[in-house]
């Protein structure tokens, strides 16, 4: 029987929940930096280095990314890395010192790294079993979970300041989401590299992975790399740089994320038909443009509300960066897929610490200007790619 639109949606929910969970454990630790740095007394330095031992753990996992999804599947690891997730939250909450806060966080990068490589295979398998659109909705729903994350921080913070009370709440909630990506009919794609090849093939798949399909990657892989730094910067320190640079309250600061977060989900929402209207490369060069133009104005400005615009439009101009960076990517094969996820996973944990060395060295505000270069040169990397035309808006419905 061949797969209907109920199996398809079916299949997407479960996905989707992967990627709302992953945005709302993320949201919700990133969204309490501010009182992890008044607990432990941390400077923006040491800020940094938690950040980059986040980032450092996502780097430790991609060795491990294969042999796992070989042994058990990308929707198996994508379930078990989650559950890991979950459980950094109360261990965090009771961490007694900052060794151990790196440890737990270390711990996190880790199954952060794992995660986000095995549903963004999800994805790609989801849109080539279909032979639908898919993954700009994908990532709405992670930016949906941020959205939540960044939400339910504001709002716990009004009832009471208790970390530990916050991210048992969120524990919680995290569950109640993974329990909506259990089992699906939906098949696991062949891990990468054991993809069957015609022999014939062979020899002209080897040449290419060594020529043009290896430096487009590579390009991808950098546009994926200063697209997630603005990203993870986003939800990593606008928090703080409300509350340091601006002077907004505990209860405005966590907004910052929200508002990148709603103008993300609305973007992407709509982005699978955007896409097939003026196609995948010029999403990616506009948005990015939108995104950095946008954030150095409201920097340039000062004041909370001319912040809080500037973060609109990073929302707003990278919300469909990322789903085409990982559709090409596909497009380039799993290898490619796998190089750019993991780069991607590297950004969005490793690059806000080197925001927090900035900073530390410098200001906040000079260290968010780094966020703003770095989404221009999304545009220039992907500039050096050569984008496949897709067949209208029809492959968006």
């Amino acid at each position: 029987m061949p797969p209907t639109l109920g199996d398809f949606r079916r299949d997407q929910l479960a996905i989707a929940a992967l990627f709302c969970f992953l945005g709302f454990q993320y949201a919700t630790w990133a969204s309490r930096l501010p009182a992890l740095k008044d607990r432990f007394d941390l400077g923006g330095t040491e800020v940094g280095l938690l950040l980059m031992v986040c980032g450092v753990g996502a780097a430790v996992s991609f060795p491990l990314v294969a042999p796992l999804m070989r042994r058990l599947g990308a929707r198996r690891l994508a379930l078990w890395s989650a559950l890991v997730l979950v459980a950094v939250l109360p261990v965090l909450a009771a961490a007694g010192g900052y060794p151990l806060v790196l440890l737990v966080i270390f711990v996190d990068g880790v199954a952060v790294g794992c995660l986000n490589v095995a549903m963004n295979a999800r994805g790609a398998a989801l849109e080539s079993h279909y032979g639908r659109a898919a993954m700009a909705q994908l990532h709405a729903t992670f930016s949906g979970g941020s959205l939540g994350g960044a939400l339910l921080a504001s709002g716990v913070n009004t009832v009471t300041h208790s970390v530990t009370a916050h991210f048992a709440v969120a524990a919680a909630l995290g569950l109640l989401l993974l329990a909506g990506a259990g089992p699906r009919a939906l098949p696991d794609a062949p891990p990468a590299g054991e993809q069957p090849v015609q022999e014939e093939e062979k020899e002209k798949k080897g040449l290419r992975s060594l020529t043009g399909a290896s430096r487009a990657a590579l390009w991808l892989g950098c546009a994926m790399v200063c697209g997630t730094v603005v990203e993870g910067a986003m939800n990593d320190w606008s928090a703080l740089y409300l509350s340091e640079e601006t002077g907004a309250s505990g209860r405005l600061a966590p907004l910052g994320i929200a508002v990148v977060s709603v103008m993300m989900v609305l973007a992407r929402l709509l982005g699978d038909g955007w896409r097939g209207r003026w196609g995948d490369a010029r999403m990616v060069r506009v948005g990015s443009v939108m995104a950095g133009t946008g954030l150095a104005l409201a920097l340039l400005s000062g004041g909370t509300w001319t912040a809080l615009a500037g973060f609109a439009c990073v929302g707003l101009g990278m919300a469909t960066v990322t789903p085409c960076l990982y559709v090409a990517a596909a497009d380039q094969g799993p290898d490619a897929l796998a190089l750019v996820a993991a780069m991607g996973t590297t950004g969005l944990l490793a690059g806000p610490a080197l925001i927090g060395f900035v900073a530390g060295r410098t200001d906040l505000t000079t260290g968010m200007a780094v966020v703003a270069a770095s989404a221009v040169l999304v545009a220039v990397c992907s500039g050096r790619v050569h984008w496949k035309e897709r067949e209208g808006a029809a492959a968006a419905r």
